[in-house]
C-alpha cells in the first residue's frame, strides 16, 4: 500500500505514522519539513498552500490512500479534490467528534447522530467540509472516507483548562495550586490514546468498504472528569486540589473579561456527555480493541512532555485566568 499523509507529524498522526511504517507500509509525508522525520517515511517537501511547491513535490505520483490530517475548512478540501480526483483510490477527511449534536439528545453517539455544533466555529467547518466531500462522492464519484476522532491524546493533555499543548494545569497540580473542572466533574467523557486509534485507522485504509462512509474511532473507556484530573495527577505523583465551577460561569468569566472564548470548548464540546457506540469501526476492522487505559497512557504522555523542557508550556495568561475564576467562584 502505498500512502501520503499530509502534515504526519501531529498528535494522532506520529504513532499513525509509526504504527504503518512497522506493518509495512510505504508511506509519504507532505509537510514543510520543520519536524524532525519519522524513521521510515519518505518526506516530500511542500506547503500544501502553495500550488507551484505542490505540483513539483507531486509529480508522477499516484496513491493508494490519501489522509489529509491538516484540512480545516472547505477551501482546504476543494483544493484536495482538485488536487486528487483520479490519483488515489481513498483520500481520508479528518474531521472531529466533536461535530454531533450539542447539546445532545441521547449520551450514546452513533455515526447517524446529527451534525450539528451551533457553540464552535472550528467543528461547523468541519461539518461543512464533510458536505462538500458527500457531494463530491455522489455526483463525482470522489473516493472520500471521513474519521471522526474524539479527544485522542499522545503528545497532549487532554483536559479542559490548562492542558492540550500546555504544561500549565500538570505544573499548577504541582505546586499545589487549584485546577478548574467544568460543572461537577461527574459527567463521562471519552479519551482514546493515539496508538489505539492507529489500529482502527490503519484497518479502514485502503479498504473498498470504507469508501463513502464515515466512522468515528474512540477507545471504550468511559471516565468522569474528576476521573481524567485525578489520574493525571497521580501521573505526576501529586493529590489534585479541583474546584468545581459551572460551564456558563467559565464562559462568562471568560468573555467579559478579555480571556480566549471557552464556550465551543465548553457548551461546543466538554461539557456534555459523549460516550461511543463503536460498532461501525469494529465491524470493518474486526480486531479493533483499545487497550490502553488512560490512567497507564496519560503517565507516558507526561513522560514525553517532561523529557524535553520546551515542550513543558506555562501558559500565563491560562495561569491568571484559572486563578481568577477560583478566586470568583471558587
Amino acid at each position: 500500500m502505498k500512502a501520503l499523509f499530509i502534515g504526519g507529524t501531529g498528535n494522532i498522526s506520529t504513532p499513525v505514522s509509526e504504527i504503518a511504517v512497522q506493518r509495512g507500509i510505504d508511506l509519504y509525508h507532505l509537510n514543510r519539513g520543520n519536524r524532525e522525520p519519522i524513521p521510515g517515511v519518505k518526506s516530500l517537501v511542500a506547503d500544501i498552500t502553495k500550488p507551484k511547491e505542490l505540483e513539483a513535490a507531486l509529480k508522477g505520483h499516484t496513491w493508494d490512500v490519501v489522509v489529509n490530517w491538516i484540512a480545516f475548512n472547505t477551501t482546504d478540501v476543494e483544493r484536495d479534490i482538485e488536487l486528487f480526483k483520479g490519483k488515489t483510490k481513498q483520500y481520508v477527511f479528518i474531521s472531529s467528534a466533536s461535530c454531533y449534536q450539542k447539546p445532545p439528545v441521547s449520551p450514546i453517539i452513533t455515526e447517524s447522530t446529527p451534525l450539528k455544533n451551533p457553540y464552535w466555529d472550528y467543528s461547523r467547518e468541519k461539518i461543512a467540509s464533510e458536505e462538500v466531500l458527500i457531494k463530491a462522492f455522489r455526483e463525482e464519484d470522489f473516493p472520500m472516507t471521513i474519521v471522526r476522532p474524539s479527544h485522542t491524546y499522545y503528545s497532549v493533555f487532554p483536559i479542559t483548562l490548562g492542558g492540550w499543548t500546555e504544561y500549565t494545569a500538570v505544573h499548577r497540580m504541582k505546586k499545589g495550586l487549584p485546577v478548574v473542572v467544568q460543572g461537577d466533574g461527574t459527567s463521562l467523557w471519552t479519551v482514546t490514546h493515539a496508538r489505539d486509534f492507529a489500529k482502527a485507522f490503519l484497518g479502514l485504509m485502503n479498504h473498498p468498504l470504507a469508501i463513502g462512509e464515515a466512522y468515528h474511532i474512540t477507545s471504550d473507556e468511559a471516565l468522569t472528569w474528576n476521573q481524567i484530573y485525578t489520574f493525571l495527577a497521580d501521573a505526576a505523583g501529586v493529590e489534585a486540589n479541583i474546584v468545581h465551577i459551572p460551564s456558563q460561569k467559565i464562559i462568562e468569566y471568560a468573555d467579559q473579561n478579555g480571556f480566549p472564548s471557552e464556550e465551543g470548548n465548553l457548551w461546543g464540546d466538554k461539557s456534555h456527555c459523549a460516550l461511543f457506540d463503536n460498532s461501525k469501526i469494529k465491524k470493518l476492522v474486526p480486531d479493533y480493541v483499545a487497550t490502553i487505559p488512560f490512567s497507564e497512557g496519560i503517565k507516558e504522555t507526561l513522560a514525553w512532555f517532561e523529557s524535553k523542557p520546551e515542550r513543558m508550556i506555562i501558559n500565563e495568561t491560562t495561569n491568571r485566568f484559572l486563578s481568577e475564576l477560583v478566586k470568583n467562584y471558587g
